[in-house]
């Protein structure tokens, strides 16, 4: 078998092992405030800045908008946003936070700790995770850049 083709040997499926099982660490904490690791996304984004049209929020996911629809439907749905058209164009939708939306980032304080002390470790540690970040900002820039 060549070497190229082995398992072990695949960036991609290191990534992808890696994102899994990160986004599966996530589970616990959102779970017990009834939300999936998408939703909590959406909800960084939210907090950032707060009424924000469908497109970019979906961006900033990195997303498409006929993804992040159904999603925001259904976070409506449990009253932590609500969608409503724009007032300088009525074709774009508006997402904003109601209380409940809001009120979530302070009962989640402790999850981006959480996962960061569960990820830091012999090579990764506070001094090594710039540039780490740096690191797979690039590929996603690459991977991007290439979709354009």
């Amino acid at each position: 078998m060549k070497e190229q083709f082995k398992l072990e040997n695949q960036l991609c499926f290191r990534l992808y092992t890696a994102s899994r099982l990160v986004t599966q660490s996530y589970h616990p904490l959102l779970s017990v405030h009834g939300l999936t690791y998408p939703q909590y996304l959406v909800l960084l984004v939210l907090w950032e800045k707060d009424a924000q049209p469908v497109n970019d929020v979906a961006k900033r996911l990195v997303l498409e908008t006929n993804t992040v629809t159904p999603l925001l439907k259904r976070m409506e749905a449990e009253g932590l946003l609500v969608r409503r058209k724009g007032t300088e164009d009525a074709r774009q939708i508006i997402v904003s936070l109601t209380r409940k939306g809001k009120e979530l980032q302070d009962k989640l304080d402790a999850v981006p700790l959480t996962i960061a002390s569960s990820v830091i470790c012999k090579s990764i540690t506070q001094q090594t995770v710039p540039a780490l970040f740096e690191m797979l900002d690039e590929i996603i820039e690459k991977f991007q850049a290439a979709r354009e």
